[in-house]
């Protein structure tokens, strides 16, 4: 297999793009794929000072590899959400670590959740309040604490690794159950509708899983193979595999899945009118929120200190 540019050994085939590429142009390719797409949707611009949230996997750290590559401002934060099993929190974050030790420029700053609030993310959901799962525990936690990061380092927005893989995953579910809130708010950039809460933004968006999982072994970046050990099980993963059948009888069609819907939706795709919240400041962290008094981050810790 020969590279489409050179003619040397190619280290990649992407028959999703009828393209097969050498290292050198692959560790080329990426970055311009990744710029084009900051730039379609209007993610940020060079002056920007970017939150790049990592967890010490491929996704994330090969983002922030990639953002540093083409100049940005680009700092990292680590949520250590407190995982001992396999020690798995520890690890990612060593990854992180060694990471930034090994890169010129790349900051980042570490939450520790069980230091700065008490309790780790399993012992809040062990707590059975409202009966909350790991993982949505997991993720309401990581809201407030991106949010609040973001705004008080006054960064214009936040990044994370969501590669095309995850995107599809989560469009699937939500269309065969017809999700019209989460669908009306799944695109590349989620707007800040409060100068407390941070724009999102999702560069890796047009890249596959597989893609992103080559370049860090191509650029040479070290990462945690892992899942998350609540991950196992998730729903997403089903899905995941489910299009990675269809993507190997019909090569391109995740990238086709996902650009039709954002057509779609720019076209006049419409999924009821979900206004715009009105939002109040917490009463207790004082971080935006659609409840009279406390925000759901604060109430989580209020049952917990019952």
């Amino acid at each position: 297999m020969k590279c489409r540019k050179c003619g040397h050994t190619a280290v990649i085939n992407m028959r999703e793009h009828k393209l097969a590429l050498c290292e050198e142009h692959f560790l080329e390719w990426i970055p311009e794929r990744v710029q084009r797409t900051i730039h379609k949707y209007q993610m940020f611009g060079p002056d920007d000072k970017i939150l790049v949230a990592v967890s010490g996997g491929k996704d994330s750290l090969g983002l922030w590899d990639v953002l540093l590559r083409l100049g940005y401002q680009a700092e990292g934060l680590y949520i250590k959400l407190g995982i001992e099993e396999g020690a798995y929190s520890d690890e990612s974050l060593g990854y992180v670590e060694r990471f930034a030790a090994e890169r010129e420029g790349a900051h980042f700053q570490v939450v520790d959740v069980k230091a700065t609030y008490g309790m780790s993310v399993p012992e809040i959901a062990r707590a059975k309040h409202r009966g909350r799962k790991v993982c949505s525990v997991c993720g309401l936690i990581k809201r407030h604490v991106m949010n609040r990061v973001a705004y008080e380092g006054e960064y214009a927005c936040i990044a994370t690794g969501h590669n095309l893989d995850d995107e599809v995953a989560v469009l699937m579910q939500n269309t065969l159950r017809w999700q019209m809130g989460y669908l009306a708010r799944q695109a590349p950039v989620l707007p800040a509708i409060h100068p407390k809460l941070a724009r999102k933004v999702k560069p890796l968006v047009h890249l596959y899983e597989r893609e992103t999982a080559a370049y860090a072994l191509v650029r040479g970046i070290d990462y945690i193979y892992d899942e998350c050990p609540y991950a196992v099980g998730a729903t997403t993963l089903f899905y995941k595999d489910l299009l990675n059948q269809l993507e190997a009888h019909s090569p391109g069609s995740k990238l086709s899945f996902y650009l039709s819907f954002l057509r779609a939706r720019k076209q006049g795709l419409s999924f009821g009118d979900q206004g715009r919240p009105e939002l109040h400041d917490c009463t207790r962290c004082g971080q935006p929120t659609t409840a009279p008094d406390m925000c759901a981050f604060c109430r989580l810790w209020e049952d917990v200190e019952r």
